[in-house]
């Protein structure tokens, strides 16, 4: 059984998908990007500003489920420039507590969803 999960305090999906799926009792989010969900404008003034609005928007999307980020189990983490990678870990970093901190994959892609620099996808248990 699954249940579906979306939030007006997240972005609304640019497709055909939701913004978290509740299976058992793991979340799967959609990636999330830097859209503000008030203005439905991106947030690309730089890679803090635009990583605090993906991490923002992903927290949303867990406290519809009544999560937050303690339930967060893995991260993918999909990125255009590994020049960002500590600024990014530095924003990422502050929403986690290091000693239960979730498993993560980082990756450097070619392009990201509406030009951004970018996207955050979760997994989440609720225990």
């Amino acid at each position: 059984m699954k249940k579906i999960y979306n939030t007006n305090k997240a972005p609304k999906p640019l497709g055909p998908y939701n913004q978290a799926i509740m299976a058992n009792n793991m979340l799967f989010t959609s990636g999330q990007i830097a859209i503000n969900p008030k203005t439905n404008n991106l947030v690309l003034n730089n890679i803090i500003d635009e990583t605090k609005q993906v991490m923002e928007n992903l927290k949303a999307v867990l406290k519809s489920a009544n999560l937050d980020f303690s339930n967060v189990v893995k991260t993918s983490i999909f990125i255009s420039s590994m020049d960002d990678f500590n600024e990014i870990n530095s924003v990422y970093g502050s929403y986690f507590n290091e000693e239960n901190a979730p498993a993560r994959e980082t990756v450097q892609v070619a392009k990201l969803p509406k030009g951004v620099n970018i996207e955050i996808s979760m997994i989440a248990i609720d225990e």
